[in-house]
């Protein structure tokens, strides 16, 4: 292939998908970088395709191929359960496979989930020729190296990132252009809940910690408590626009880090324009593998690393529920054990789970019990702090009679006498 922009180099977006034969499995960039263009016209060949199997994490957009519709032509196999894919996930035309965030590139390169197709977003080339997945390293940068074959829209709202997401365009077997806007997400407000429990995870980060935060409103609530903190650094499967304001404030400066000082490592970014220009040819933001920035080995060398998560719900013992609504699937398993764990093994590192004491609803999200057929993504033997906005559950070193005390504690005040009866009606009355 001839270098850099030659129009001799691209072609459409339907000749392109023709690399795709019935058979193949067939893996979608990731969150926000997934490729719309490529993804319509892939789907628009399904009366010629048969036998497709979808690989997929989160993704941003329209997921069409999981419509029931197309049920004989494709079938999703999602390792992380999005809005797009959630109602296919939950009625049979889609499944879901639980694994590791951290695992997920071996899956690829050990043949478990050999791949033959890679549909890739691309920032455009640098005069060498060099690429950028962008705002998505993960685990599709193993997608790209071991699948058979790659396809790239080139999007030159791409934003250039630095780290392990460089590709030369001679690695892709097609290419094809687009100026599409990237999917932009934007977090709500933090209510006065949700800014109560960034308030006490605040008080529990320390100066000069590394943190891992995800999007949403508490992680959003806990860095706007953040302000008046001093020399903290970033490690972190991911990040949004909360971020930035601690960076132009220098609260974030990452110089107690041992590993990659004075940079923000993630390996995917999800928000809204504003965070998306704040990476671009930004060489302090490393956006690397997956398989590195969530190895607990890697994670445990930055001191006091902090890890906040969070769940949908908590048993009385401290299982942590956070893929599942009993057996509906509702997100995956993603990162949240490899920092959990990496947190718990790093020198005064603090994992915590954050969460609302109630739904909307108000129901509890304490239980006795956690629902039948509900997933426990962190045990009971890895949970450290659990927060909510009535306070801070330290569980290390309680044994579960402890634990279930300290959990009601924090409890919302309406559903504590039913959690104190559970402890009583398990435990016995001491």
């Amino acid at each position: 292939m001839n270098l850099l922009n030659a129009e001799e180099n691209y072609t459409t977006a339907e000749k392109a998908v023709k690399l795709i034969n019935s058979g193949d499995r067939v893996f979608i960039h990731s969150v926000a970088a997934a490729p719309s263009l490529l993804i319509e016209a892939m789907v628009e060949r399904a009366p010629e395709l048969s036998d497709i199997e979808i690989i997929q994490l989160h993704t941003e957009g329209e997921a069409p191929y999981a419509r029931p519709e197309y049920s004989d032509t494709f079938r999703t196999n999602a390792i992380f359960v999005g809005q797009n894919i959630r109602e296919a996930a939950n009625g049979g035309s889609a499944e879901y496979l639980p694994v590791f965030l951290s695992e997920v590139p071996d899956l690829f390169y050990n043949d478990i989930l050999p791949l033959d197709v890679a549909l890739m977003q691309v920032s455009p080339p640098d005069k060498h020729g060099f690429c950028s997945l962008g705002v998505s390293v993960d685990a599709s940068r193993a997608a790209v190296e071991s699948a058979s074959k790659a396809i790239a829209l080139v999007n030159p709202n791409m934003p250039r990132t630095h780290g392990d997401g460089i590709f030369h365009l001679s690695r892709f077997d097609a290419l094809v252009k687009t100026d599409t806007p990237l999917p932009e997400v934007l977090v709500s407000e933090p209510d006065e809940v949700e800014m109560q429990i960034g308030r006490n995870c605040a008080e529990l980060i320390e100066d000069g910690a590394t943190l891992q935060m995800g999007i949403g409103a508490i992680p959003n609530a806990v860095l706007r408590s953040l302000e008046h903190h001093k020399d903290l650094g970033i490690h972190t499967e991911m990040f949004s626009d909360g971020l930035i304001n601690l960076v132009e404030k220098g609260v974030v400066n990452g110089r107690k880090k041992r590993t990659h000082p004075e940079k923000i490592v993630s390996s995917f970014v999800m928000g809204s324009r504003k965070v998306y220009d704040f990476m671009d040819d930004n060489p302090s933001v490393a956006m690397l593998d997956i398989a590195y920035v969530n190895n607990t080995a890697v994670i445990r060398k930055n001191p006091r690393v902090t890890a906040i998560n969070s769940a949908i719900e908590v048993d009385l013992t401290g299982q942590v529920c956070a893929d599942s609504i009993g057996t509906y699937h509702y997100s995956g398993v993603g990162g949240q054990m490899d920092f959990i764990r990496g947190a718990s093994l790093s020198e005064g590192g603090k994992p915590i789970i954050a969460l609302t004491s109630t739904i909307s609803q108000g129901e509890s999200k304490i239980v006795p019990f956690l629902k039948q057929g509900a997933g426990v993504v962190t045990t009971r033997a890895h949970v450290h702090y659990i927060v909510t906005e009535y306070g801070v559950a330290n569980l290390y070193g309680k044994n579960l009679h402890q634990r279930a005390q300290a959990l009601t504690k924090i409890a919302h005040p309406n559903h504590r006498e039913k959690l104190e009866k559970a402890t009583r009606r398990r435990f016995g009355v001491k």
